[in-house]
């Protein structure tokens, strides 16, 4: 009868897991070693997370711009978020264009991609839990999505050094949003103040040096 009990539970278990979508490691892992995909397309990591779509692709998108990347990489990643921050700030449903959507690898080289991060991602994972439910659902998280959005753009202009600050506060809003733990949007607050401040102190820098550049030009 304990047997029947402890099988009944993990049913139980296993389909709230699917309707909430799994951590992103598991997720990640699970496609990684689908040999039945030749493949994996953002379309495909969209439909695995089910209704916590938008902060796995929020933070897969704002991710690679954490550490220094080629030049134009935050214009190519700060597109799809723009998108995504929109909708979750007007409550709509995740979408992508197909253009976006499309865009995959060979499950190679998405699982080589997957061995790297899955260990750090699972670790933090574990460090997040449910907590300040009111700083994750609506109309919060509409609030959420307006600092995304602007956190979005900033990343996507060619700010020297603008993009990782942005990313990073992007991330712990996914984090949060994935594990709906409210410290983590508190973070990311804090975060999002100190890239605003930065940001806003390296344009006024680059603004005072053209104008100086300019008036000993003309004068």
């Amino acid at each position: 009868m304990t047997g029947e009990a402890e099988a009944e539970r993990d049913r139980h278990g296993a389909g709230r897991r699917h309707r909430h979508g799994g951590r992103l490691s598991e997720i990640l892992s699970g496609l990684a070693t689908d040999e039945g995909r030749p493949r994996i397309s953002v379309a495909d990591i969209f439909q695995a997370m089910g209704d916590r779509a938008f902060g796995a692709l929020i933070l897969i998108f704002a991710l690679p711009n954490i550490v220094p990347t080629p030049p134009g990489t935050s214009a190519l990643t700060g597109t799809p978020l723009v998108f995504l921050a929109a909708q979750l700030m007007l409550g709509q449903k995740p979408w992508l264009p197909r253009i976006i959507a499309d865009r995959s690898m060979t499950r190679q080289d998405f699982a080589s991609i997957v061995t790297r991060v899955t260990p750090w991602l699972a670790k933090a994972e574990r460090m997040l839990r449910p907590r300040l439910g009111f700083l994750i659902y609506p109309p919060a998280e509409y609030l959420i999505g307006f600092v995304c959005l602007v956190l979005a753009v900033i990343l996507a202009l060619p700010v020297p050094l603008g993009n990782i600050l942005p990313a990073i506060a992007i991330c712990f809003f996914s984090f949060g949003i994935l594990e709906r733990d409210g410290i983590c949007v508190l973070i990311g607050t804090a975060v999002a103040g100190i890239a605003g401040v930065v940001v806003a102190g390296v344009v006024y820098a680059l603004i005072k040096g053209f104008l100086l550049l300019l008036q000993a030009t003309l004068f």
